[in-house]
């Protein structure tokens, strides 16, 4: 599940779990945040994910240096252009048109296209028979 994730949430899913990546995505995503190196048990971290996870995700980012790290952290799967692309990818599997689709999401015809092709839709048959 953590391969949709971009690199950093994926990197906490990996030592604190799913959920917590995306709960501190959902909380923090699109902002910077500060890792202490060992997280006190009131650090909006600790009361988000709980202490021990918390602790895991420090140990990641500081390297248990005694130093924090300051980290731009993603949107992640919620965020706007995660939206953006599921109602592409909705629209795709309904059959809607390239044009529909970018006028509706203001998404580029190419990558549209790009998203049919990594999805595996056919493109439906737009031509009418001359017979």
């Amino acid at each position: 599940m953590s391969a949709d994730l971009p690199p950093i949430l994926a990197e906490i899913a990996e030592v604190a779990g799913y959920d917590a990546a995306i709960a501190i995505a959902d909380v923090r995503g699109g902002t910077q945040i500060y890792i202490p190196p060992a997280p006190d048990a009131d650090h909006w971290l600790c009361r988000l994910i709980g202490h021990e996870a918390a602790q895991k995700v420090a140990d990641r980012f500081t390297g248990g240096v005694g130093i924090g790290r300051r980290i731009d952290l993603p949107l992640g799967p919620s965020g706007h252009q995660a939206r953006v692309r599921a109602r592409v990818d909705a629209m795709l599997r309904e059959g809607r048109s390239e044009r529909d689709i970018a006028l509706a999401t203001r998404y580029s015809t190419r990558g549209i296209r790009k998203r049919r092709q990594q999805l595996g839709v056919i493109e439906p048959e737009r031509q009418l028979s001359l017979l």
